[in-house]
Parts: C-alpha cells; sequence; structure tokens
C-alpha cells in the first residue's frame, strides 16, 4: 500500500509539522506562540460556519484542484467521452455540476455545445469565471456562483447534466443527491446524465505489516499502554492504494446505482456479500472500490478505482477488522454492508459490517462499525 497518504480524515497537520524546522528552542517557540494565535483566531472567525460551510470551502484551495486535474484516468475519461461521443454535447444545452475549475464545462464548450451552464458552490468559480474568459468560451460557458438547490438557472430544462461527483468509497461527501436534486428539476425528458452508471465493489487483503503500524501501535507508546484509542482508530476507513498481491478473495459486486433513474434513498442500503478465498492466507481487512461508466456512448466507457486497475487520486477504502481471519482456499467469508449518510452530517457515511467464517482454522463472527469523516 501507499504509506506516504493518511486517512480519509487528512494528515494536514502532521505532514505540516514535519515540514517545519527550526534554528533554535527560541524560534520555535515564536512559531509555536504564532501558531497558537493563528488557531484561535481562526476558531472565533469560523465558529458560526457549518459542516457544509467546511466542505465548500475545502474546494476553495487549488491543491484539491490540481490533484484532480492531474489524475489522467478521471479526467481523459471525461474529455475522451465528452471528445468521441460528441454527438451527446453538440448543440445541446449542459449543465456541469459542481465544476470546480471549469475543465468539463470548457471540454463540452469545445466540442461544440450550444451553452453550458457551470455551477460552482467554492470561491473557485471566480477562478472558473476568469479560465472560461481567458480561453475565448465566455460567450458559451455561464458560471453561476451558488448551490445547486439555491440557484435558477436562465433555461427552464437543459439536455445533459455532467458531473465528477463521486467521493471516496463513492459516496462520502454526499454530492449524489446534488446530482439528483438537478436532474429532477432541470433535465429534459429525453436528456442525459453523465456518467449514468456506478458500482460498488469488495474484496479481502492480507495487510499485516501496516495494520501493524496504524492499530496495533497504539498497545505501546513510548512504553505506555493506549490502546483505549484502537477502538477508534479501527472506525476510521483508511483511503490508501492497494497493492494487487495484497488481494486473498474474489471481488464482488456490491450496489449498481443508475443515476438517470435512482433516488436519493437508494444511495443508503445493506447488500449481503460473499468473499471466496484464492489462496491458504490471513485476512486483516476488507478494501471496497467503485467503478464508473459512461453507457449513452457509442461504445461503453468508463474506469475502475479498483486495485488491479490504474491509480487514481480516489485510491480504495480500506475497512480493518477487529480480527486475525486465517482463510484457507475455497473458504468463504460472508456478510453484509449497510451504507448510510451520517444523521449530524449527511456528506459523511457511516457504515456497519457483518462478517462470519466457519472455516477450518477460524471461526468468528462479528459486527464492527466505521465512520468516514
Amino acid at each position: 500500500m501507499d504509506r506516504g497518504k493518511g486517512d480519509a480524515n487528512g494528515g494536514l497537520a502532521e505532514a505540516t509539522a514535519s515540514r517545519l524546522k527550526f534554528d533554535s528552542d527560541e524560534e520555535a517557540e515564536g512559531v509555536e506562540m504564532e501558531v497558537e494565535e493563528e488557531q484561535a483566531a481562526a476558531e472565533v472567525i469560523g465558529s458560526d460556519k457549518t459542516s457544509a460551510d467546511y466542505y465548500f470551502d475545502s474546494y476553495s484551495h487549488f491543491g484539491i484542484h490540481e490533484e484532480m486535474l492531474k489524475d489522467i484516468v478521471r479526467t481523459k475519461t471525461y474529455q475522451n467521452v465528452i471528445t468521441q461521443s460528441s454527438f451527446l454535447i453538440k448543440d445541446k444545452i449542459v449543465l456541469d455540476v459542481g465544476a470546480g475549475t471549469g475543465i468539463l464545462s470548457l471540454f463540452c464548450a469545445k466540442a461544440g455545445a450550444k451553452h453550458v451552464y457551470a455551477i460552482e458552490c467554492s470561491q473557485m468559480a471566480d477562478m472558473a469565471k476568469e479560465i472560461v474568459n481567458t480561453n475565448g468560451y465566455s460567450n458559451v460557458i455561464t458560471v453561476i456562483k451558488g448551490k445547486v438547490e439555491e440557484i435558477e438557472l436562465p433555461v427552464p430544462k437543459v439536455d445533459v447534466i455532467i458531473s465528477e461527483w463521486m467521493g471516496y468509497f463513492l459516496l462520502f461527501e454526499n454530492m449524489l443527491n446534488t446530482v439528483l436534486y438537478a436532474r429532477d428539476k432541470w433535465l429534459a425528458e429525453d436528456g442525459v446524465v453523465l456518467p449514468d452508471r456506478c458500482s460498488l465493489h469488495l474484496t479481502a487483503i492480507e495487510d499485516a505489516d501496516y495494520k501493524e503500524d496504524k492499530i496495533e501501535f497504539w498497545n505501546n507508546v513510548y512504553g505506555f499502554d493506549m490502546s483505549c484509542i484502537k477502538k477508534q482508530a479501527m472506525m476510521e476507513p483508511l483511503v490508501d492504494t492497494v497493492d494487487a498481491n495484497q488481494i486473498v478473495t474474489n471481488c464482488q459486486l456490491l450496489k449498481t446505482m443508475d443515476i438517470s433513474k435512482m433516488t436519493s434513498g437508494d444511495a443508503s442500503f445493506t447488500v449481503p456479500f460473499k468473499l471466496t478465498a484464492e489462496r491458504n492466507d490471513y485476512i486483516h481487512a476488507l478494501v471496497a472500490y467503485f467503478n464508473v461508466s459512461f453507457t449513452k456512448c457509442h461504445k461503453l466507457m468508463g474506469f475502475s478505482t479498483g486495485p488491479k486497475s490504474k491509480a487514481t487520486h480516489w485510491k480504495q477504502t480500506v475497512l480493518y477488522l477487529e480480527d486475525v481471519i486465517t482463510i484457507c482456499e475455497g473458504e468463504t467469508l460472508t456478510g453484509s454492508m449497510t451504507v448510510s449518510n451520517n444523521k449530524k452530517n449527511p456528506r459523511d457515511i457511516d457504515i456497519k459490517l457483518k462478517y462470519s467464517l466457519n472455516g477450518q482454522r477460524s471461526q468468528v463472527s462479528r459486527t464492527q462499525f466505521y465512520k468516514m469523516r
């Protein structure tokens, strides 16, 4: 696995600390005082912000857009869909939901769209307007700053809705509901949603070394027992790149979503799974990933975020198990996964995992809970 990345909650403080070097203790103290003052000020300034505000603020930073644009699998797939299936876009009115820098809107404009309405709620909307003007598409692309649920379009209907809404574990950040809202409000009866099909998948891996480093670490921290933190650490799914050689079982389809037809309630579900061992090994974690499809093209196009495919910025989502399971080839780990939006913050994901095995070397039955924050 890619040990350079942290969990879904990020490691900004640790990354920042690792880059700071001081020539003296006095300099270090001075910086510490400045940091404390800035943090105190930030707490006052941001005290009235909601979780939604922080979500949109995160997309005001250039770094996250740079990462997404440099994700060749992601960006080139969208570009190829738009350019190679221009019949979907040419002379059509397009709505770009969560436009960011406006890259998808630019692709559509270049492919001959009649007009593109690019909705972006973060401060990046101001940059998108400038980018559109700089590239000579201000007569084709209209950037609208605001929340999809609060703005009005100058047209009653659109022919195409395009969006890169997928989050970690497919559903983290819950932008899908915004796309569905836009679809129900503005999409013409014979309109197209791009992408229109997504699927969530599950497999199991051996990951002894990293589980030891991430979870068992808390048993002995410089001679002190901090094992009470283990439970919390186990509840936080890890977003990381999994080596395909770690995979112990088959990969199973959990859920397919048809974005053109589904309702918002379909994003909460309970599904069974059955993972069969392909070799004798240990199982330390389950791994979830998703596939994205554009089925309206002349030929099926899309991409996978799975460990056997080319890496993307979404990586995979790793759910560590409390048990170390010894499984023999042909034995089956069965269970179910329940996925739902967090009640306090619907952009977060709650996951309930039930699993059991009655094998030659392991007999286990357990329920675990995870929170993507």
